[in-house]
């Protein structure tokens, strides 16, 4: 719907970012008028599209360490990595790999990784295979290398006594590849944001119509390993959570709820494609949920869980996991085609590009979680800027991420600002953890 009316961010609306960011600005932007603006913009684009691949190697590392679809050695924490090198588990998971990716069959995740092995210049049936595994063992360096940086980075964000400072995370990762890992971890902490949310009064019974989710990944395999699993097919989560946390708390009606889901993963935006194809002949979309029962989950997460889709969907068979998972506890649930077709995707660089929308069309709420986080301050003030003149005023954009707000003598109608947190525990025995969610809000 949307495609046909975007463009990149107007000169005249990013002269006042422009100004205000002088110290931050790229070498390229140093006095830029019309014409230098939207040549930056069009090789910016095709950069930030260019880290997709570099995602898709760390998925692959991802896949190497802890995927059980293609063999059967114990999966490998990140740092238990020295210690599977020296016992051969580490080179038996990377021959098993290149195995897998030699001769595929119908494994959805090695045809893909099959495919992004050859466009980086390696064929995985030359030499008996071993191009394809040094291939795995470079990129395994870079990812745990990549690791420990952002490890020493992100320790010195966190403030204990300041929730807010949860947001602070300073363009973690805005030199990696654009990941697509996902779990349902962050769309608990957007339902529990939107019950704040509607508890102060900021969102009222029924007021969301319009909605757009910003990069809500695909589930190939999670860094993590408490939600990492390759044992059913892949699948998006954020825009059908959305979709039924806002009907369950009453802020949007059934039926009457639209999902634009602004992604520039052609991954997501194809499998989104396909999914709507099937439910334009009534065919839901199944979604599985795994939990490791071993890892303990608070009061509040687990009651999440349990109800996740009972808005959007009906219970069902879940698939069956492997037996290397023994305390896996699963739930699945089949999603109304309706529902799927409320969701649109549609290609948008939420850094560089706007849809030009009517008033009418404008949004009531937009999520991005762990989306920001990967860009620099610079293009953290266009995202902002951008969302900003996708909403209706007053409409709000919700992210776990800090985003540089206008300077005061620069507020605009379409300006947005920092109006409030949620912070959220995930506290259990032995365990203190929280998260926050900032409310971002479009001058009304």
């Amino acid at each position: 719907m949307f495609a046909a009316n975007r463009a990149f961010v107007p000169y005249a609306a990013a002269k006042p970012i422009l100004q205000q960011a002088r110290e931050q600005l790229p070498d390229g932007l140093r006095g830029a008028d019309e014409a230098k603006w939207l040549a930056w913009c069009r090789q910016r684009d095709k950069a930030i599209r260019a880290r997709l691949q570099q995602g898709d190697l760390d998925s692959m590392v991802n896949l190497l360490l802890l995927g059980t679809s293609f063999t059967k050695q114990p999966r490998i924490r990140m740092d238990a990595l020295d210690a599977a090198s020296r016992n051969g588990i580490l080179r038996a998971r990377v021959d098993d790999l290149v195995a897998g990716l030699r001769q595929p069959g119908d494994n959805e995740r090695l045809l893909f990784l099959q495919k992004l092995a050859r466009a980086e210049g390696i064929q995985p049936e030359a030499s008996n295979g071993a191009e394809a595994g040094r291939f795995l063992y470079r990129n395994l360096l870079r990812v745990a290398q990549e690791r420990r940086a952002l490890a020493e980075r992100a320790a010195q964000t966190e403030k204990p006594d300041d929730p807010a400072s949860l947001l602070e995370r300073h363009s973690l990762f805005r030199d990696r590849g654009l990941s697509l890992d996902t779990s349902i971890l962050p769309d608990f902490l957007i339902e529990q944001a939107l019950r704040d949310l509607k508890k102060h009064g900021v969102l009222r019974e029924g007021q969301v119509a319009r909605v757009a989710v910003v990069g809500p990944g695909l589930d190939f395999i999670d860094k993590n390993e408490e939600s990492a699993f390759d044992y059913y097919p892949q699948q998006t989560l954020q825009p059908f959570t959305l979709y039924d946390s806002l009907v369950r708390l009453g802020l949007a009606r059934a039926g009457a709820l639209s999902v634009s889901v602004l992604d520039i993963s052609p991954r997501v935006i194809d499998h989104l494609e396909r999914a709507r194809e099937r439910a334009r002949k009534g065919i839901g979309y199944a979604i599985q949920l795994p939990r490791d029962v071993a890892r303990p989950w608070p009061p509040d997460l687990i009651a999440y869980w349990n109800t996740l889709g009972d808005q959007m969907g009906t219970a069902a068979e879940p698939m069956r996991p492997p037996e290397i998972f023994p305390g896996l506890q699963t739930r699945a649930v089949l999603i109304r085609a309706a529902v799927v077709l409320a969701c649109e995707p549609v290609d948008l660089d939420i850094v560089l590009e706007r849809a030009n929308l009517a008033d009418r069309e404008r949004f009531d709420l937009i999520v991005g979680t762990n989306i920001f986080v990967y860009y620099d301050a610079f293009e953290q003030r266009l995202a902002l800027a951008n969302a900003g003149a996708m909403l209706k005023p007053g409409g709000l954009l919700l992210t776990n991420d800090r985003l540089p707000e206008p300077a005061p003598g620069s507020i605009t109608q379409a300006s947005m600002h920092l109006a409030g947190v949620t912070e959220v525990r995930f506290d259990v025995p032995g365990v203190q953890a929280r998260d926050v969610v900032g409310w971002y809000r479009r001058q009304p």
